[in-house]
This record gives structure tokens, C-alpha cells and sequence, in this order.
């Protein structure tokens, strides 16, 4: 029988009610973890959490907000018993549009969750975490690329991307490892979250059309990144960027 990876550790996985974060918090129940996962949508945390069994707990919160996400890692401490030992840091939102059409209101909104909230995540997290433990926040590699139409998402991946670099550096002392991974097109329910099924017919074929590997990546394939960023197995990187985007983001 081959080794869980992840016996008797605690996680903590944002966004984790859907897509990436569901995929990444299945493979962490799988390989022995307890995971807390959060999400706004108490229906679907709810029923995520059910499916996933006693080694998980879900808390309905946002992010965003502080004394929410304060919730959230009081909840956390209460099931892992004082200890956290992974964090996924994924929880994000999308817009898209041309600059003349971005309104504050989006630039908030988009920066609220995939900037601020990845940030006070990390922050408030600490306190739980020891030497060894592993902290990865999802970017995108739309943070590298200059995608019309994409410019206040791509400019909030960037800031993740500086995020990953500058807490790995001030957290290598203490035994924590930072990375980033930034996955390119991948099938997930945010396409129609956030556009028409015109839209998602035309940026999907846009996107199939620009990669190298002319296909989208699937939740699984992302999952098994971050898992390796979060496992012994990578216990000697720090601060990187991994690229899981069928070339999308190199060549």
C-alpha cells in the first residue's frame, strides 16, 4: 500500500467548495489529511464538506472580509486541535472586459478577494502554522500574459505572484515554505459564473486556439501540482512559480 502523503496533517483550503479547490481538497482527505474548506456558498460547502466525510469541515465565509475570514481560522484551529500544517490559498473571482468599461466597483471587487483576501488568509493563518508547513496560493498565468480584455484579473494574479515571492522569503526562516501555482485554461464553473454561453463559446475557442497543447487542463492536474508544493517531497523549494497551463504561459 503506498504512503499517504498527507497522514495526520491539517489543511486549510480556500474556494474549496468547487473546481481547483474541491479537486485539491478530495486529494488531501485521500492521502490523510483533515481539511477545513471555505467558500461562500453555504448550499455547496455544505454539501462538499457531507461528501468528503468526517475528515472534513466547512465554513461558509468570504474571504474578503476580516472579521469573516477571523471565523475561518478560529474554525480552523478548533478542528486541527491548535495546528495547521497546509494552506491553499485559492479562493478567487473573475471579470473581464476592455478598460473603457471597468468600473471601480470591479476593480474592488476583483482585488478584494484575489489580492486582499490571499493575503490576510496567509497573515492570519500563521499563527497555526510550524516549521514545515506549506502554504500555496493559486495565481494564473494570465499574471504573465497581456490578454485583452483581461487586465484588472491579470493585474491581481500578478500582485499573487509577488505575494508568493516576498512571504517565501520572509518566511524561510521560520521553516514555511511559500509557492505559487499558476494554472492556465482549465475546465471549471467559472466560465459561467462570470460570462453568457456566447461569450464562453468565443473565449473559450480563443483560448483552445492559443495554447500549445490545444486543450484545457482539468482540476486533477492542477490538484497534483499543488499537492506536490505541499508535500516532503518538495521540501526543498521555495518561492517558485509552477506553470500548469500546457505551455501556455513559456512558449
Amino acid at each position: 500500500m503506498q504512503a499517504r502523503r498527507f497522514e495526520g496533517k491539517v489543511a486549510l483550503v480556500t474556494g474549496g467548495n468547487s473546481g481547483i479547490g474541491l479537486a485539491v481538497a478530495q486529494g488531501l482527505v485521500d492521502e490523510g489529511a483533515r481539511v477545513v474548506i471555505v467558500g461562500r456558498n453555504g448550499e455547496t460547502v455544505r454539501r462538499v464538506a457531507g461528501d468528503l466525510g468526517t475528515a472534513a469541515q466547512g465554513v461558509v465565509a468570504d474571504i474578503s472580509r476580516l472579521e469573516e475570514l477571523d471565523r475561518v481560522i478560529a474554525a480552523t484551529r478548533d478542528f486541527g486541535s491548535g495546528r495547521l500544517d497546509v494552506l491553499f490559498a485559492n479562493a478567487g473571482i473573475a471579470s473581464f472586459g476592455p478598460i473603457a468599461a471597468t468600473s471601480e466597483a470591479m476593480w474592488d471587487a476583483t482585488f478584494d478577494v484575489n489580492v486582499k483576501g490571499v493575503y490576510f488568509t496567509v497573515q492570519r493563518a500563521l499563527p497555526l502554522m510550524r516549521p514545515g508547513g506549506a502554504i500555496i496560493l493559486n495565481a494564473s498565468v494570465a499574471a504573465a500574459k497581456g490578454n485583452p480584455a483581461g487586465s484588472v484579473y491579470g493585474a491581481s494574479k500578478a500582485a499573487v505572484r509577488s505575494l508568493g515571492r516576498t512571504m517565501a522569503a520572509e518566511l524561510v526562516e521560520r521553516g514555511i515554505r511559500v509557492n505559487v501555482v499558476s494554472p492556465g485554461p482549465v475546465e471549471t464553473a467559472l466560465f459561467e459564473r462570470t460570462m453568457s454561453r456566447e461569450e464562453e463559446a468565443g473565449t473559450k475557442a480563443a483560448m483552445l486556439a492559443r495554447n500549445p497543447m490545444k486543450r484545457f487542463g482539468t482540476t486533477d492536474e492542477v490538484a497534483a501540482a499543488v499537492l506536490f508544493l505541499a508535500s516532503d517531497a518538495a521540501s526543498f523549494i521555495t518561492g517558485v512559480d509552477l506553470l500548469v497551463d500546457g505551455g501556455a504561459g513559456s512558449f
